[in-house]
């Protein structure tokens, strides 16, 4: 973790962490030991219709908690979308309803309309509880707001970029999406870091921000409680577990189709897909065609203890995602012990170290992917192999704790 000057300019990780360790040293012993106050805006959170939503932005505040920050979520919808509240299983958080045109040509000018809405509501916390950072998730609409924020208070943010489309140029086109570039990057340099889920990630704010823009790469955490690892069974039907959103890049019809290859050896192989989107109609129908109908469950929505008894009990974990940023699912199946494939190229590639802790394969290779299957399945002492590495790599440094101890070091540096 640390900061970059530019794509030739990269440091090695000794390297930043001789700098992160220079940067604690200097800073006054006040510092050090505050306790800032961070407002969260974010348009991910776990609320009453999905639990799972932003659990990757609640999960670390319990532990930022610990390390003496204090947090204020604003969490924040557009009107025209269903009216939400925040889950019970999440830190509180206020949700908030702002005024945005639908669609992706809305989403340019969604940082202004939010900004409006809520600068009184932020003066009047400030006034109450001085801000000392504004953590902003994704550039648009959060991040515009907190750059808008920053300017008007006089409070200094940070802005986390989720994923691969750091400019939101893949989901607007046009003018509309040159119009969201030039904000996103505006955003990134003004910010006081732009915290990246990978160095893929990086890569790309780089690529469109250049020397100007401050960076650190934070990968996601996970509670190694919740996602366990549990009694694999010596006998009985294999299953293969995917869970994602059901949407084209995340490679569900390659893995479909994988299955259906593997079909005449493993007679009671089963694929659970855990998730929901526009794809699944598809799906159902290419798994009818294939002849694999019965063999291929559709779990829907699941919670959180859900989804991680659904990982102790699968065989092998797979998603082939073409276009990810890090992916938390991997990460969560990987502590639970289980082998787990993902895709070269992606940010998930910066973990799974291959035939290591985990399989890659090419995005859209369906014969690397049943190979892949296929091998695992047939061989059980390297399943046990690969899933326990696989544990030891999340308890090594990618749990919770170090991520929000990781945040916090962030904060405080920012603040200073």
């Amino acid at each position: 973790m640390g900061q970059v000057k530019g794509p030739e300019g990269c440091r090695t990780d000794v390297e930043q962490q001789q700098e992160m360790t220079s940067l604690n040293a200097n800073l006054p012993s006040v510092q050090k030991g505050s306790s800032p106050h961070v407002l969260t805006l974010t348009p991910f959170y776990p609320n009453d219709r999905d639990a799972t939503n932003g659990c990757f932005i609640s999960e670390p505040l319990d532990w930022l908690a610990k390390t003496g920050v204090r947090n204020t979520v604003f969490a924040v919808q557009p009107f025209y979308r269903a009216r939400l509240r925040a889950s019970d299983s999440a830190m509180k958080a206020e949700w908030l309803r702002y005024f945005s045109l639908p669609g992706g040509i809305g989403l340019p000018t969604a940082g202004v309309f939010l900004f409006a809405h809520i600068i009184g509501r932020v003066r009047e916390l400030h006034r109450l509880q001085r801000i000392d950072l504004i953590h902003a998730h994704a550039p648009l609409p959060c991040g515009h707001a907190a750059m808008l924020l920053s300017a008007e208070l006089g409070i200094p943010y940070v802005v986390s970029v989720h994923g691969l489309d750091a400019f939101s140029t893949e989901q607007v086109g046009g003018r509309a999406g040159e119009w969201c570039r030039r904000i996103s990057q505006r955003v990134y340099r003004s910010s006081r870091r732009a915290i990246c889920i990978s160095e893929r990630v990086r890569e790309q704010v780089l690529e469109g921000t250049g020397a100007s823009c401050r960076t650190s790469v934070m990968y996601n955490g996970v509670d190694p409680e919740i996602f366990s690892p549990g009694s694999e069974p010596s006998s009985g039907a294999p299953v293969i577990l995917s869970v994602g959103n059901l949407i084209p890049i995340k490679g569900h019809e390659v893995l479909v189709r994988a299955v259906a290859a593997l079909s005449a050896e493993f007679l009671e192989l089963t694929l659970d897909i855990i998730g929901r989107g526009p794809e699944q109609s598809r799906l159902q129908a290419l798994a009818q065609q294939l002849g694999i109908g019965n063999s291929v469950r559709f779990l829907g929505l699941q919670s959180r203890q859900q989804v991680a008894a659904a990982m102790r009990r699968c065989t092998v974990f797979a998603l082939p995602s073409r276009y990810e940023g890090l992916g938390c699912v991997y990460l969560e199946a990987m502590s639970v012990g289980k082998p787990v494939i993902g895709c070269r190229g992606q940010g998930i590639a910066e973990i799974i170290h291959h035939g290591s802790n985990g399989f890659l394969v090419g995005p859209d290779n369906e014969k690397e992917l049943t190979l892949a299957v296929a091998m695992l399945l047939r061989d059980e002492p390297r399943r046990r192999s690969l899933g326990a590495a696989a544990r030891d790599t999340i308890l090594e440094r990618l749990t919770l704790e170090q991520q929000a101890e990781s945040l916090a070091r962030i904060y405080r540096e920012s603040v200073a």
